[in-house]
Parts: structure tokens; sequence; C-alpha cells
């Protein structure tokens, strides 16, 4: 059908080729194709892999972020400020600090084991990794290697890594645990979807409580049953 809209178009070809290239901009398709290019570059995964691979049960928050970007065509240089630093941009709405909330947590997709033991040794590693990202996406270089050495080929030091690395580490991005956790962050919610959580709260917390006496009263009858 596509094919025959096309050269059934009584436009010029230049016009009927404007139409097919309008169309599929406007595609919500596009934004899926051309995103996945960009999730391979931010090293997307729903699990850490690396020690004990841990779930991140809210990943697809950051993917779909990523295609809406695409479809939405937002300027570059506010996709790159979102997603290093969105955590702290001014936000006109609820929905757009949201949106830089889940932007930022490329810095937390990467490959890590949360399961090491010692803690500052995992906290530099999530630092190093997230230097290691930032130079590969944002500035097409490799910065990780500069963390033991001066880089050879590029001008990067050892002291332009650790001042980067002085950034990153003074963010708190891990909760210390046996096996350690990201810092998880609640999104503000529309007032409509805020209101039906609250009904819905407080619903569950009537049924909880029926349950709670219901289920005290079964257990009273057992004992005196249990008596006699």
């Amino acid at each position: 059908e596509q094919i025959d809209d096309f050269v059934n178009d009584a436009a010029s070809l230049s016009e009927a080729y404007g139409r097919v290239i309008d169309k599929l901009l406007q595609s919500p398709h596009f934004g899926e194709r051309w995103g996945r290019h960009w999730l391979d570059v931010a090293r997307f995964a729903e699990s850490s892999g690396g020690g004990r691979s841990l779930m991140f049960p809210q990943a697809w928050r950051y993917r779909d972020y990523v295609i809406a970007a695409y479809n939405a065509d937002k300027p570059f240089d506010l996709f790159v400020r979102e997603q290093n630093a969105g955590d702290l941009l001014p936000a006109n709405s609820d929905t757009q600090r949201s949106e830089h909330l889940t932007a930022a947590g490329l810095l937390v997709l990467g490959p890590i084991n949360y399961e090491q033991q010692n803690k500052s040794l995992l906290r530099m590693e999530v630092v190093d990794e997230q230097v290691d990202t930032v130079g590969r996406a944002f500035l097409a270089m490799t910065l990780g290697c500069a963390r033991c050495h001066d880089h050879k080929f590029d001008p990067i030091p050892t002291a332009d890594y650790y001042a980067m690395a002085g950034i990153f580490g003074a963010t708190q991005s891990l909760v210390d645990g046996n096996v350690s956790n990201p810092v998880m962050r609640k999104l503000p919610l529309p007032p409509s979807e805020q209101q039906a959580l609250d009904a819905f709260t407080k619903k569950l917390n009537a049924i909880t409580e029926q349950f709670t006496v219901a289920d005290a009263a079964v257990k009273k009858m057992t004992v005196v049953k249990n008596k006699e």
C-alpha cells in the first residue's frame, strides 16, 4: 500500500519523496528505530551484569525517554544536559521533573558488581564506569585509561580524569548493603495519576485492615478450639 501510494502520487517526484519522509518522521517507530543506536551508546541493559546480576526494573523508563526524545526532535544539547545532570535542572512541571530524573538514569545503567564488599572500591568502580561512559558517549573518547596514567594518544592526563571523578564521586549514587543498590528516586506523578494512586491506596488500606481483623479473629478461634 505504501508503494502504491508513492507510485500514484500526482505530485512531482521530489514532493512525493518529501511526503514519505514526513510520514516516516511523524511515525512513533522513528524514535524506536533510531533510539536503539543511542541505547547502544548508553550501554542500556535491564540488569547490571558483573558479579551477581542485579535487575533494573525501572530501566524501561530510560528507554522510553530516549525514544520520546527522538520523536520530539529534542535539541541535542538539552539531551546531553538532561542525562548528565537531570536531577539538578529546573523544571516547569511534574512531568518535566520526571523526565529530567529519568534521563539521569544513564549514569546508573552500567555493568557494576554490586556484590563488591569493599565499599570504597565499589564507589570508585561506579565513578570510573560513569566517567568512561560520559567520555565515550559525549566526547567520543576513552577516558578510563587515564585512571592510572596520562592518556597515551589524547590530551587527557590523570589530573583531568580525577577532576571528573571528583564530580561523580560527590554524587550519592549507592545504597550500601551486602549487595549494594543504586539510589532510587520517587518520580512526581501528574495530579490525575496521584489522585488515582491515593484512592487506590485508601481502598487497599481499608481491605488490609479488614484482613488484619479477620485474621486475628481466626487465630483467636483456633486458640480457643485447641484449649477445648
